[in-house]
């Protein structure tokens, strides 16, 4: 028997998966019904025990082609594991890819009431391991630290266009998720992955006829460097930002950021567009958000969470940037909100014919 041993004392007994090592990480939730592979390849993970609340994982076993990433996340915990896929593109099962990326797991654990906890309490640290240490003080320690740094890219990268070329895009790589480089190539757009500490000249000398912001794990405010290289290109090219990329942004001009009691992941979230008064399913993770209100007369908020009303959307007329908190490409989750990067390329063709 091994354990999950929450930060406040709490303990859960459960089945060892994954790789045979203690680790400590903070403690997160994702309600996805599906798109597991995509939830362990996203980058945005770093340095978090995510807890899957769907209760059977892994019975589609393991499909490369769906990956999004690197894995970086710290620990999985399932309810159940398959052990015995059933799908034509399945390469092999769920528990072998845990052990290869050494990802230490549990399996037979209380799901529910891991969720239940970290919804009161909000989200906390927590450690897999065989024996239940007698101090705490390690766990309660445990702070995400040079998450951007440990997932970015360190050389550019070349992705061409599909079809017809229309425009050329700077990506800059907090931990982008490959959906974003393939949603820009469907669409006519050659991309060039930039690493994260790129100065914004390099990137500003390239050509690019726009900038688009990655998501990124980890605390926002830790990225000093990143934000004022953010504060010398906004303005300059047409801008789109994604998780934490809307919240660089935010704070490259000035705004604030939040951490949220237990944030937002799983692709079942509602974000209600405030202009036109629809309100969206999407796909979302993140732990941290933007206080819309730290930007009046710099921005206007124009996505908001119909759960809890908190920022979802950012909208920089005079700078020819807008940002979301949400996914519009998905992978895996809803595509209804997919509209905003034609409406990026649409932007970043009005300002070259301009």
């Amino acid at each position: 028997m091994s354990y999950l041993v929450l930060s406040n004392g709490v303990t859960f007994e459960g089945t060892r998966i994954g790789a045979p090592v203690d680790r400590i990480g903070e403690l997160v939730f994702t309600t996805g019904m599906e798109g597991y592979l995509e939830t362990l390849t996203d980058p945005s993970y770093f340095g978090q025990i995510v807890t899957q609340t769907f209760p059977m994982i892994g019975n589609y076993g393991v499909i490369e082609e769906d990956f999004e990433g690197s894995s970086t996340l710290f620990g999985y915990i399932v309810r159940n594991l398959c052990d015995t896929p059933s799908n034509f593109r399945s390469a092999y099962a769920l528990n072998d890819y845990l052990v290869a990326k050494g990802i230490p797991g549990l399996r037979g654990v209380d799901t529910r009431e891991i969720v239940r906890i970290t919804r009161e309490e909000g989200v906390m640290n927590a450690m897999i391991c065989d024996e239940i240490p007698s101090d705490l003080s390690a766990i309660r320690a445990f702070r995400v630290e040079n998450a951007v740094a440990s997932v970015s890219g360190n050389e550019k990268s070349f992705w061409p266009a599909e079809g017809e070329a229309r425009c050329k895009v700077a990506l800059i790589d907090y931990g982008a998720k490959h959906n974003i480089i393939r949603s820009l190539q469907k669409r006519g757009c050659s991309v060039t992955v930039w690493p994260a500490f790129t100065k914004a000249e390099e990137i500003l000398s390239s050509g690019a006829d726009g900038i688009m912001l990655s998501n990124g794990p980890g605390d926002p405010k830790e990225n000093t460097s990143c934000i004022a290289e953010l504060r010398k290109l906004i303005g300059r090219k047409p801008v789109f930002g994604i998780c934490l990329g809307h919240q660089l942004a935010a704070l490259a001009l000035g705004g604030d950021t939040v951490k949220l009691k237990y944030g937002h992941r799983g692709g079942n979230q509602p974000v209600r567009d405030l202009a036109a008064g629809r309100t969206y399913i999407t796909s979302q993770n993140h732990g941290y958000a933007v206080v819309a209100g730290s930007l009046k007369g710099v921005g206007v908020e124009s996505f908001r969470n119909a759960n809890d009303g908190s920022c979802e959307g950012m909208e920089y007329p005079d700078k020819h940037c807008f940002t979301v908190q949400f996914h519009p490409e998905a992978a895996s989750g809803p595509r209804d909100t997919a509209i905003l990067f034609d409406r990026f390329v649409q932007k970043m063709e009005e300002m070259k014919n301009a």
